[in-house]
C-alpha cells in the first residue's frame, strides 16, 4: 500500500497540471451522489477502473453562510495550481489513485457537530457501495471549519480514519477563535464610529437584519472608505487586534481583512448563539492594548459577558483534545486573517501535553491569506499524511 501510494505520489507531483479541469463555478457531474440520513448531500468519486488504490479520501470543506441552501460548494473543490490556473479536487485526488467524497453537511453555518456525524456517516455509505472484504484506509482532509470537523473527527473516531490533514482552521481554540471575531468587531467600533454614527448598526453579539441584507451594497464600501479615511485609526486597529496584513500591499490587504473579518462577525453570529444555545463571545475582562491611548479605549470598548450554556456546549462538542490514536498533519498560513496562524502552534501544544513522543507533522506557509494554499503544497502535506 504505502509503495504504491509513494509511486503514485511521484508522479502526480509531476503531471498533476497537465490535465484539462472542469471550469471555476461549473457545477460538476458526480459517479456517484445521493441524500444521506440526516438531509446532506454526498458525492462520490472513483478513479478510472483498474487504478484505484484500494484507499479512500474525504473532503470536509469551510463555512458556508447560513442563509444559503443545502448543497456541496463546489467552487471549494478547486485549488490554484500555483501558475494562474486551478486544479480541481476531485480530479487530483482521482488521478493519485484514490477514490473520493465529500458531503455538504446536513447544516450551513456553523456546521462542526453535524459534520463530524455527516463524515462518520459517508465512510459508512462509501463502505457499503463497494465491494472490498475488509475497512479501506480512510484519510480525511478537511480546511477552515472542515479542519476543526477533521481533527475532532480523527480524535474522537479512529476506528473509522486512517489520518487527517487539517489545514487553516480553528484547532487551537474554538472559543479563542469566536473572541477573535467578537474583540475586532469591538475594537473596530471603538475606533471607527463616531457619536452621531455607527459605521455598523447592532454590536458583537447583535447582528440586524439589514446588516446582512445590504452587506455588499452598501456596508462593504462603507467600511473600505472608512478606512482609507481614518489611517490613524486604522493603524491602532491592526495593531490591538494583530491581524494580519501583507505590508506590501498594505491598504489593499488591510481591506481584504477587516471587510473578512467583519463578514464572519456579520454572518456568523446569530446564527452561532442559535446553535450553541447562547452567547459566546465574552471581553468583559479582555485588556486590549496597541492603540495610542490604551487607557481611553479599555474604558470606551464594549464590553459582553458570554453565557454559560454557551461556553459548556463548546467544551463538549467544539474544541479539540489533542489526544490522537491517528496520524494528523497540520498546515496554516502565518499570514491568515480569518483563522490566525497561532491556532496550529496551540493545537500541537496540546498534543504534546496528551503525548510528548508523538511526532508532530506541521507544515508552515510563509503567505498572507485565509487557506492560500497551492495545489502543489497541499500535495506536499498530503504525502507527508499518507507515506510516514
Amino acid at each position: 500500500m504505502k509503495r504504491s501510494i509513494k509511486l503514485i505520489l511521484g508522479l502526480v507531483l509531476v503531471f498533476a497540471f497537465t490535465s484539462a479541469l472542469p471550469a471555476m463555478g461549473q457545477v460538476p457531474a458526480c459517479g456517484m451522489s445521493g441524500t444521506q440520513s440526516s438531509g446532506a448531500e454526498f458525492c462520490i468519486e472513483m478513479p478510472p477502473e483498474g487504478t484505484w488504490n484500494g484507499a479512500l479520501v474525504i473532503f470536509a470543506h469551510g463555512y458556508v453562510s447560513a442563509a444559503e441552501p443545502i448543497g456541496i460548494p463546489w467552487n471549494q473543490l478547486y485549488l490554484p495550481d500555483g501558475a494562474g490556473g486551478t486544479v480541481y479536487m476531485p480530479d487530483l485526488v482521482n488521478g493519485l489513485g484514490f477514490a473520493f467524497a465529500t458531503t455538504s453537511y446536513s447544516v450551513n453555518g456553523l456546521a462542526v457537530k453535524e459534520g463530524v456525524a455527516d463524515i462518520v456517516d459517508l465512510a459508512s455509505i462509501f463502505q457499503s457501495n463497494i465491494s472490498s472484504p475488509s475497512p479501506i484506509p480512510v484519510f480525511l482532509v478537511g480546511a477552515s471549519e472542515g479542519s476543526l470537523i477533521t481533527t475532532l473527527a480523527i480524535e474522537n473516531h479512529p476506528q473509522v480514519f486512517t489520518g487527517g490533514l487539517a489545514m487553516c482552521g480553528p484547532i487551537g481554540s474554538f472559543t479563542g477563535q469566536i473572541n477573535y471575531w467578537g474583540d475586532f468587531r469591538v475594537v473596530f467600533d471603538y475606533f471607527m464610529d463616531t457619536p452621531d454614527f455607527d459605521i455598523l448598526p447592532g454590536n458583537a453579539d447583535s447582528i440586524p437584519a439589514v446588516l446582512m441584507n445590504k452587506w455588499d451594497t452598501k456596508f462593504v464600501p462603507l467600511i473600505l472608505n472608512t478606512l482609507a479615511a481614518n489611517p490613524f485609526k486604522t493603524q491602532q486597529l491592526m495593531n490591538v487586534t494583530g491581524a494580519p496584513f501583507d505590508p506590501s500591499f498594505l491598504d489593499l490587504t488591510i481591506g481584504l481583512s477587516t471587510e473578512g473579518i467583519l463578514w464572519y462577525n456579520v454572518f456568523a453570529t446569530e446564527d452561532a448563539i442559535g446553535k450553541l444555545g447562547g452567547r459566546p463571545f465574552e471581553n468583559f475582562n479582555t485588556v486590549y492594548a496597541g492603540s495610542f491611548d490604551d487607557d481611553a479605549l479599555n474604558a470606551g470598548v464594549k464590553r459582553f459577558k458570554a453565557q454559560a450554556a454557551a461556553l459548556e456546549e463548546i467544551a463538549n462538542y467544539y474544541e479539540t483534545s489533542g489526544v490522537l490514536l491517528r496520524p494528523l498533519v497540520t498546515m496554516h498560513t502565518t499570514g491568515d486573517p480569518i483563522v490566525p496562524y497561532w491556532h496550529q502552534q496551540q493545537y500541537w501544544d496540546k498534543v504534546l501535553a496528551q503525548n510528548p513522543f508523538y511526532p508532530v507533522k506541521s507544515f508552515t506557509i510563509d503567505r498572507y491569506g485565509h487557506c492560500s494554499f497551492t495545489a502543489g503544497e497541499v500535495l506536499s502535506a498530503f504525502s507527508a499524511l499518507v507515506t510516514p
